[in-house]
């Protein structure tokens, strides 16, 4: 028997559905949070980590192109875009000419299956709040599903956890918000107790390229899985160059103690420690959450542990209803998928192009997706067509919500292909046509409009 507390969690995971592989992995990080695991890992513990570039390597044609007719491919697509306002999946988000994350998702998916004669199977982990939606806006592409594959499976779910006693928290008034996601790291668990994984065993694929639906930079490269495939691989992870404004984000390191490959995500750096976090010169790569793995060696590892991968826990306290701070605090027990690099033997990092990281976590990332930054082809691949992305604050008053957002961007995104930096503090409405040339900072403390065709070029207030 467990303490108080756990077994009330058991028993409400029974009573929800969730899967029983679920249920024990739950447990098993509930343990680990009632003994003081803070999941916490100090600068003094890890050293930077240097790696191989994808543009060094080569690749034969023919081993890309036999690697990706061996993949599969799942899109993380659980999240609803509510630091954005939204309350659907975020991936129905409109980029450009009227197709959503998902329409080029599915048409770049449907491309390299007629190009490589491959399968390519797509699946998307949906939650329970993004399955509805995304399922309906799939409907439309006939022959998207593969074989007897399903188009999605579910993440599971679990019980927020109150910061005091650690007794799964119950609220009347909204009873959806006394659960939340497992974090990402939910994929590995997933699979296994859906029968996923082994349905994907059986039918003889042999890669998985797992990314998140709001990465439209993320495509199933068969350059990428070639390499995965020769490396010998279990396991691997896209990396980029960190930029300043992945200074707050996570980042690869080597484990003084034994050597291992580790993600450290922000959650998982004491305060003290923040200065190092930030130091783009020591650590110089952050995860583009694409990563691969064997499925013969995820489905070995996960039955030697009895479907409890044993990723790192990250504690993640927030308020009950996240946006209104009068509600307590609560715990929600996360995990990562790409911490699973240090559990396998032999995984792998390989940096690539910042042209497969476009994710889009703000207003301001879905400005420059939607402006002229990006060109789409008949391939619906993102091609950048300036030199650098320029860097984007837009005013979180007036912007920050996606409705506030497009009520300002009524006739389409600004020209930012000759822009270095846009920031705009105030209440700025945005005509049809306008360019924006250089490092352009607007400021004003009442409402404007910028006329449409408006230049605006370095200096202008």
């Amino acid at each position: 028997m467990g303490s108080t507390g756990l077994e009330v969690a058991r028993t409400k995971m029974r009573d929800e559905g969730v899967d029983k592989v679920a249920i024990d992995t739950f447990a098993h990080y509930y343990r680990l949070l009632e003994h003081g695991e803070t999941g916490m890992i100090p600068e003094s513990s890890i050293e930077p980590l240097d790696m191989e570039s994808l543009a060094d390597v080569d690749v034969d044609d023919e081993v890309a192109a036999e690697a990706i007719r061996k993949t599969v491919v799942i899109k993380l697509n659980g999240g609803l875009g509510t630091s954005m306002g939204m309350n659907r999946a975020k991936s129905l988000l409109c980029v450009r000419r009227g197709l959503s994350f998902l329409d080029i998702i599915a048409r770049q998916v449907l491309h390299l299956r007629e190009a490589y004669d491959a399968p390519l199977p797509l699946i998307f982990m949906n939650s329970f709040r993004t399955s509805a939606d995304t399922m309906a806006a799939l409907s439309r592409y006939d022959g998207l599903a593969v074989d007897d594959l399903p188009l999605e499976f579910l993440q599971n779910k679990e019980p927020k956890l109150l910061l005091d006693g650690l007794l799964p928290v119950s609220y009347p008034k909204n009873p959806d918000l006394e659960w939340c996601p497992p974090g990402h790291g939910d994929l590995y668990t997933a699979l296994r107790g859906t029968g996923l994984l082994g349905r994907l065993v059986d039918a003889g694929y042999r890669h998985v390229f797992v990314s998140n639906s709001d990465n439209l930079g993320a495509v199933p490269d068969a350059r990428v899985a070639g390499w995965f495939a020769q490396s010998g691989a279990p396991f691997a992870i896209e990396a980029v160059r960190r930029t300043p404004s992945d200074r707050k984000g996570g980042h690869f390191a080597k484990r003084r103690s034994d050597g291992r490959v580790v993600l450290r995500e922000s959650a998982q750096t004491p305060p003290g420690d923040r200065k190092a976090l930030a130091d783009l010169d020591r650590h110089k790569y952050t995860s583009t959450n694409n990563l691969w793995f064997d499925l013969q060696a995820m489905q070995e590892t996960l039955d030697a542990r009895d479907g409890i991968l044993g990723l790192p826990l990250i504690r993640n306290v927030k308020h009950l209803d996240p946006g209104d701070p009068r509600t307590p605090e609560v715990v929600q027990i996360e995990t990562a998928m790409g911490a699973a690099i240090e559990v396998f033997d032999g995984a792998r990092t390989i940096e690539v192009g910042r042209d497969r990281f476009v994710p889009v976590k703000t207003t301001n990332d879905l400005l420059v997706l939607r402006s002229d930054i990006y060109d789409i082809g008949r391939d619906f691949v993102l091609d950048q067509a300036s030199e650098a992305v320029p860097y984007v604050e837009l005013d979180g008053a007036f912007y920050k919500l996606v409705g506030d957002f497009d009520k300002r961007f009524p006739e389409g995104a600004p020209s930012l292909r000759r822009a270095s930096s846009f920031t705009v503090d105030g209440d700025f409405t945005f005509g049809h046509g306008v360019t924006v040339v250089g490092d352009v900072s607007l400021d004003a403390t009442s409402a404007q409009r910028i006329a449409a065709d408006t230049q605006l070029r370095q200096g202008a207030t």
